[in-house]
C-alpha cells in the first residue's frame, strides 16, 4: 500500500471484492493512516484509541476489522513477545524487521538486505512464494538490562 493510498481507494477495492464498507472500518483504517511510521497497535491499543475518540465500536468489531484488513493486505499482522498480535499499516516500503524487548515490549524496526535475501533464497529452495518476511530478535533493551544488573547487585 503506497503513501498515496487513501481510505477511499482501499474501500473501493473492498467494494470490488463484494465487501461492505462500514463506518467502523473507515474509522479504524483512518487511525492507522494517521499513525507515525513504525507504530504498532494491538487490538486493545486500538480499542482504547477508539474509546478516547468516543467511537462506539466494540472490541469484537475491532478484532474482526483488524483480521479483515490484514487478510486483504492493508494491515500487516505481527506476533510480538507478549503473545498479542500487533498491526501496522502495510505501506509499500522495504521489508523491515523488529527487535523486541522481552521486559518492556519496546520495539525497534530495522532493515537488512541480507535477512531479506536469505528469506527469499530459502523460499525459492523450498518452492514456495514469499508473501511476507518477518525476522524478530527478542532481547533486553539497555535500560532494562541496566535495571536488572542494579537489582542483582543490591
Amino acid at each position: 500500500m503506497s503513501k498515496e493510498t487513501t481510505t477511499e481507494n482501499v474501500f473501493q477495492n473492498l467494494r470490488s471484492k463484494g465487501l461492505r464498507v462500514t463506518p467502523q472500518r473507515e474509522k479504524i483504517l483512518q487511525i492507522f493512516m494517521e499513525l507515525k511510521d513504525g507504530t504498532h497497535l494491538s487490538a486493545e491499543d486500538l480499542f482504547k484509541i477508539l474509546e478516547e475518540k468516543n467511537e462506539n465500536i466494540s472490541l469484537a468489531t475491532t478484532y474482526r476489522t483488524l483480521k479483515l484488513l490484514s487478510q486483504f493486505g492493508y494491515l500487516r499482522e505481527l506476533d510480538f513477545a507478549e503473545g498479542h498480535k500487533h498491526y501496522e499499516l502495510n505501506k509499500d516500503k522495504r521489508p523491515h524487521h523488529h527487535i523486541i524487548c522481552l521486559n518492556c515490549n519496546k520495539t525497534i524496526e530495522f532493515e537488512d538486505d541480507l535477512v531479506n535475501e536469505v528469506g527469499y533464497r530459502i523460499a525459492q529452495e523450498k518452492g514456495v512464494e514469499v508473501v511476507d518476511i518477518q525476522f524478530k530478535i527478542y532481547a533486553i533493551c539497555p535500560e532494562e538490562h541496566d535495571d536488572e544488573n542494579k537489582t542483582h547487585r543490591s
